[in-house]
């Protein structure tokens, strides 16, 4: 009898030490998101602190845009966003700028004359809200081009045809 129970000790022992090297083996992402491509496969070795994979954080997706220096200049954080991507032209989505960049992200070779001045370009981002993207989260897509339009103005109407946002 004793040795029965020894063997049930040893076989739980060892039904443990297999749940824990599997645990150890078990990928999780930190947070939700999509797999954008993979870089090691099913049964490669990775070395430790290697990359498996590209997650894309559905969190917090944004669309960068660069505006010369007389517009970024008028554009505040917080200030209304709506961008439309070339993929789906009928879909406004409403957004918000989280950054203007302080410096020029690049610029002409000289910058001497007011005309060379006007060329330097800053980034902007357009923030899209969580709540919104959690709402639509089958279709929201990573790296399309399209088209922001920024309301520097407070106060002014947006076009009609910008006025029917995704919600």
């Amino acid at each position: 009898m004793v040795d029965a129970e020894a063997s049930i000790e040893a076989a739980k022992a060892s039904i443990d030490a297999i749940t824990a090297t599997i645990d150890d083996a078990t990928l999780t992402a930190p947070r939700d998101g999509r797999i954008q491509y993979l870089i090691a496969q099913e049964g490669e070795i990775v070395g430790s602190g290697g990359r498996i994979l590209s997650l894309v954080d559905l969190g917090d997706v944004y669309m960068t845009v660069f505006l010369p220096t007389s517009q970024a200049g008028r554009v505040q954080v917080g200030s209304d966003v709506r961008p439309v991507m070339d993929a789906a032209q009928e879909l406004v989505i409403p957004a918000t700028v989280s950054y203007v960049a302080d410096v020029a992200q690049f610029t002409p070779k000289t910058v001497e004359t007011a005309d060379e001045r006007e060329k330097l370009m800053f980034r902007v981002r357009a923030r899209i809200e969580p709540e919104l993207l959690i709402r639509h989260i089958d279709h929201v897509k990573t790296g399309l081009p399209g088209m922001a339009y920024i309301r520097l103005d407070a106060n002014a109407e947006w076009p009609s045809f910008l006025t029917d946002v995704v919600k």
